[in-house]
């Protein structure tokens, strides 16, 4: 059996949407442990997102579809905190180099997309002000 796909998601966009829901699953399955008294905290340390991101016909573009990941120049993947620091950077010059700018443009372009992601994270896990607290002390 081969699987393959849907033709608009890339694997990078997979797996960077598996990361974002993951945070939202893991949240709040420790929320439920908190209110049943299983736990005493949420022990999370931070906020994690990811997106994909690259450089498709020369310009830097956000969450790749598989058409667009099949023809990137450079794709990344990023894994990042809600402070910002990353957890993962993965890229790759798909038909050659690519320069630092290139690097600080697809970095710069994948943050603001996980700002975007984390901020309806925020919104989906609806959060009380106590669990606001516990983001903001993330960041």
């Amino acid at each position: 059996m081969v699987v393959t796909p849907a033709p608009w998601f890339s694997p990078m966009a997979l797996t960077a949407a598996s990361i974002t829901a993951g945070f939202i699953a893991l949240f709040d399955a420790l929320r439920w442990l908190r209110a049943n008294g299983r736990i005493v905290s949420i022990p999370l340390k931070n906020q994690i997102a990811a997106v994909s991101v690259g450089k498709v016909a020369g310009a830097p573009m956000l969450d790749l579809c598989y058409e667009e990941d099949s023809t990137a120049e450079v794709d990344a993947n990023l894994v990042m905190t809600g402070a910002g620091d990353f957890i993962e950077l993965q890229g790759t010059g798909e038909g050659g180099s690519f320069s630092y700018t290139e690097l600080a443009q697809i970095i710069d372009l994948g943050w603001s997309g996980i700002s975007e992601i984390q901020q309806r994270q925020r919104e989906i896990l609806a959060l009380s002000e106590e669990e606001r607290e516990l983001f903001e002390k993330c960041r």
